[in-house]
């Protein structure tokens, strides 16, 4: 019971205690502080005497400047056994810096009252003056990518900071102490396998700078441990290297396999172990961290073969050999194994594969003959497949020679009787050994005999001629071609050689291009019993062309032309044949392009002619090989100085002429372009000067040269048709003349003298015009008489009498109503009255083609109306027939017209008379015309009367009629125009 009591009153007492000490009690300074440094950890560890406090101030200060860098309420616990408080402060600082000190206090559990401070604890840093050396911290210290690191420079004795620089980069420093500095990198890059270093420079100092390097990386990060084993025994464990950790060295990463160490060769990440355990643990570790990785597996199924030892080829031949090889490990002969063998040749290759118990030798068959092989073997499990172990080391073999394959052969004819043996050349894998020479056979099918012709490796075609024997028959001539090596021959290849089809014999349609080829197909031929060949070369080429084929098996209508020697803008003649026992027969041809361009020359030939106002144009197209595409037609431009218009488009690729039509004067320009697909070429100009159509002057000309030389054919014809008219009309005949008497009988010569009985006409020496005279006037009896007797003519009259005919005037009506004689001025009376002495009576004078138009005679004076006569001169034959008609009823001479030496004299008013040019003497024959009788004066003169003959009144010629002789003036024409009904009439 007692013992209850006492431990009730204590528990009470404990519980008084805090109230107690709430109450006002002072609290106690912490007592027996201590102080220590950890510089691995760079912190430090501070202890000091509690006995239930639990709350106490700390402070921290840099003991040189009495800096505050920590000043912190902690709650703590003192050990149940010791009493003693412990606490720990890790400085970001390096501690070596400066001297650090520390102080405590204690604090109440409300926070409100304190205890005084401890005193002061120091712990002393390398800046102390007995440390007169400059110093740099930390050293070659180890930190993670990315934390942040301070470093402290410790000035020498006396030194001066100048700079502190992180790499290259000059930091901004802070002074901690007297001969202290910090500065503090955050993100720190990962550094070089050397570090990163900290220099720290002095103004006074010409030693090397104080520095110190810090290693910045990452913790292991290694991944991926596999176990397998090569001998079937023991183990071989592999793993992968994760994130490179930038530590070398002795912070480098240290690794244990199942809890023994484990050291990989340098460069790898691989352990070996002499027994296989089954289960494997890795431990990657370095200053910044560690990491564990793990793997299980069975034996049997962690299975890497090693490398088959000693390969070789123990037998080989032609298309076969055999591959051989041995093992390291006698574990092998009785595992089941699977293994890969790797043919390499000419840059291709093939794997092959094959299994088997402790597998050591296999058949390599399908070779090539006479081929380079390299060959190499590598093996792994058939059972629980792991991997595949290492390839062996690859060695190299040849096959044996064999028989060449048969060439592809293909005969191309250039004219009936000429052509080219062409084949593709063997390719090396082909000829199966080395290729020395081809040999082309001759013959025919109905014949026996070949002839054989040897050709170099080198070439791939041979002349082909025909022998006159087959009459240009190609269908009967067989071609074989074989190809030789070294050790065999090839089996031939036979042709009959076909039929020369030149182009113009074919229609060549257009084919179009894709994709860089051809695609091409024909109708089936039931004539092809071996297949098809497509054949294609360069349309331009000429004799010596290029050729390729392909040959198409039977059943196969189409095939694809696709060759890297195809070129743009070059056009190609594909041909299509039949294969049968009767030779290649032409089935189908096409032309085409792989790509159309624009044409690379211009057309040819362009000339320009004229015709009238047109121009001419014509040409001719470009070579073959420059066109570079089909010629779709052509463009006419008119090129003027800074443009060209587009005077036509002609679609049709034959038409290569052209007309440009009413054209102006003038030089004009014309360009003719072809146009493919692709465009027009340069184009060809021409340029004309368009001049007068002379020409067409010449031909008009000769149109009408031919039209007048057609009027004068037509109407000379018509004239010969009427000529009984044109002669009655235009040459009357003259009739006979009729004399009384006896003229049967022959006579004297007639001898004809001046009549007593004639016309005198005075000569007026002076031509003038007498103002007193106006005209011609009539003279009396007596004038005439004294005029005879003045005139000095011959009038014996012993002579017979004589015939005399006179120039007579017949008037429609004279001067006063009656009719007299007309007094003519005249200039020769000699001449006229002489040529009245004649030995020739007229009865009839033709009249002569010739006119005269004499002067008219212009009155002078207004006494009398006198009218001008125009006819002039002697004027036989003049016809007045009602004058004529008139003397014959009265039986009465004719008047007559009295020539004298001076003037015309009659008892009227004299005339001015003409010259004697005007009349020109005797004019025998000329027909004469009178003129219109001049009504303004009034006066009428009839017609100048025929010449007569003295023994009658009859006039010679018919006179004009009245009426004719009265509208004579007035108009000729229509005098004229009666001929015309005559002259057109059926008549002749």
């Amino acid at each position: 019971m007692s013992s209850m009591l006492l431990h009730v009153l204590w528990c009470l007492l404990l519980m008084a205690s805090p109230s107690l000490a709430q109450d006002g009690s002072p609290l106690g300074v912490p007592q027996q502080v201590g102080l220590e440094k950890d510089l691995d950890a760079q912190a430090l560890l501070v202890t000091w005497q509690c006995d239930r406090e639990s709350f106490f101030d700390i402070e921290i200060y840099r003991t040189e400047f009495m800096e505050v860098i920590f000043n912190e309420t902690v709650e703590l616990s003192s050990g149940k056994r010791s009493g003693v408080c412990h606490w720990n402060w890790t400085s970001v600082v390096p501690l070596e810096c400066t001297s650090h000190s520390i102080r405590v206090r204690s604090r109440s559990q409300d926070q409100l009252r304190t205890s005084g401070w401890s005193d002061f604890q120091t712990t002393e840093g390398k800046d102390m003056p007995e440390n007169t050396d400059a110093q740099m911290y930390p050293q070659d210290k180890v930190v993670l990518v990315g934390s942040s690191t301070t470093f402290c420079c410790i000035l020498g004795e006396g030194e001066v900071l100048e700079e502190i620089r992180y790499r290259s980069r000059v930091m901004t420093p802070t002074r901690v102490s007297r001969r202290s500095y910090i500065v503090t990198q955050t993100l720190q890059p990962p550094s070089n396998s050397s570090g990163t270093n900290v220099l720290c420079l002095a103004h006074n100092v010409s030693k090397l700078a104080n520095g110190a390097a810090i290693f910045v990386g990452y913790p292991p990060d290694d991944e991926g441990l596999i176990c397998e084993s090569q001998d079937l025994v023991s183990a071989v464990c592999q793993w992968k290297e994760g994130r490179p950790t930038r530590l070398l060295g002795r912070r480098g990463t240290r690794f244990t396999l199942n809890g023994r160490s484990c050291r990989p060769p340098k460069g790898s990440r691989r352990c070996s172990w002499e027994q296989w355990e089954g289960n494997w643990t890795l431990t990657a570790k370095n200053p910044l961290g560690i990491k564990e990785i793990r793997d299980s597996a069975p034996l049997s199924q962690r299975v890497y073969p090693v490398a088959p030892g000693n390969v070789k080829i123990p037998v080989r031949n032609a298309r076969n050999a055999t591959l051989q090889w041995s093992w390291r490990y006698p574990s092998y002969e009785a595992f089941p194994l699977t293994c890969q063998v790797n043919l390499a040749s000419n840059g291709d290759a093939v794997t092959l594969n094959y299994s088997g118990a402790g597998l050591s030798l296999v058949l390599l068959e399908n070779l090539w003959p006479y081929e380079t092989y390299g060959v190499r073997v590598r093996c792994g499990a058939q059972i629980h497949f792991w991997r595949w172990g290492e390839w062996s080391k690859e060695i190299t073999f040849q096959t044996q020679m064999d028989r060449p394959e048969t060439p592809d052969m293909w005969i191309r004819m250039d004219s009936q009787d000429s052509g080219q043996v062409l084949w593709k050349p063997l390719h090396k894998r082909d000829s199966h050994g080395t290729l020395v020479r081809y040999e082309v056979r001759q013959g025919s099918t109905s014949e026996e005999g070949e002839q054989s012709v040897d050709v170099p490796a080198s070439q791939n075609s041979s002349p082909l001629r025909l022998q006159s024997g087959n009459n240009g028959s190609s269908s009967e001539t067989l071609v074989s071609l074989l190809a030789h090596n070294a050790e065999w021959a090839s089996e031939p290849t036979q042709l009959t050689v076909p039929k020369f089809w030149p182009d113009v014999d074919v229609t060549g349609s257009e084919i179009s291009s894709r994709e860089g080829g051809f695609d091409v197909s024909w109708l089936a031929s039931g004539n092809a019993s071996y297949g098809y060949v497509v054949e294609w070369f360069d349309t331009a080429c000429g004799q010596q062309c290029t050729v390729d084929w392909r040959k198409v098996p039977e059943g196969t209508t189409s095939a694809r032309i696709e060759s890297g020697d195809l070129e743009s803008g070059m056009r190609y003649t594909i041909s299509v044949y039949g294969l049968s026992d009767e030779g290649p027969q032409l089935l189908d041809r096409r032309h085409g392009y792989i790509e159309e361009m624009v044409p690379a020359e211009p057309v040819g030939s362009l000339e320009a002619s004229q015709y009238e106002s047109s121009v001419s144009l014509s040409w001719q197209e470009a070579p073959l090989r420059s066109q570079r595409g089909f010629v779709r037609g052509y463009n006419i431009y008119l090129a003027n100085v800074s443009q060209y218009t587009l005077l036509a488009n002609i679609t049709d690729p034959s038409v290569r002429n052209y007309t440009i039509r009413k054209l102006g004067l003038g030089t004009y320009k014309f360009t003719v372009r072809a146009f493919t697909a692709a465009g027009e070429d340069g184009g060809s100009t021409v340029s004309i000067k368009l001049e007068p159509y002379s020409d067409l002057l010449l031909f008009e000309m000769l149109i009408s040269l031919a039209a007048m030389s057609g009027f004068l054919i037509l109407v000379t014809a018509l004239c010969y048709r009427k000529r009984q008219w044109v002669k009655k009309a235009f040459y009357p005949e003259i009739p006979e003349p009729k004399l009384a008497g006896d003229w049967g009988s022959s006579q004297a010569t007639l001898d004809v003298k001046p009549s007593p009985v004639h016309s005198v006409v005075q000569i007026v020496k002076n031509p003038q015009w007498d103002s007193s005279k106006e005209g011609l006037v009539t003279l009396s009896e007596e004038d005439e008489e004294d005029s005879a007797s003045n005139s000095g003519s011959d009038t014996d009259s012993d002579e017979p009498g004589l015939l005399r005919y006179y120039n007579q005037v017949v008037g429609d009506r004279d001067s006063g109503g009656q009719g007299g004689v007309l007094r003519l001025p005249a200039d020769s009376s000699s001449s006229s009255v002489g040529s009245a002495d004649t030995d020739v009576t007229y009865t009839g004078i033709q009249t002569s083609p010739c006119t005269l138009e004499p002067p008219t005679l212009a009155p002078t004076q207004a006494e009398g109306p006198v009218a001008g006569v125009n006819g002039g001169g002697y004027r036989p034959q003049a016809s007045a027939p009602q004058q004529q008609q008139q003397q014959q009823q009265q039986h009465q001479p004719p008047q007559q017209l009295e020539l004298q030496g001076g003037r015309v004299d009659a008892g009227e008013p004299n005339v001015g008379a003409p010259s004697a040019a005007s009349f020109g003497g005797y004019k025998p024959q000329c027909t004469w015309r009178p003129d219109s009788p001049d009504e303004g004066n009034g006066f009428d003169v009839g017609s100048v009367g025929s010449p007569t003959s003295v023994n009658s009144s009859q006039f010679l010629i018919p006179d004009v009629s009245e009426d004719d002789s009265r509208n004579a003036g007035s108009s000729s024409s229509t005098a004229t125009t009666s001929w015309i009904p005559s002259f057109l009439s059926s008549k002749p």
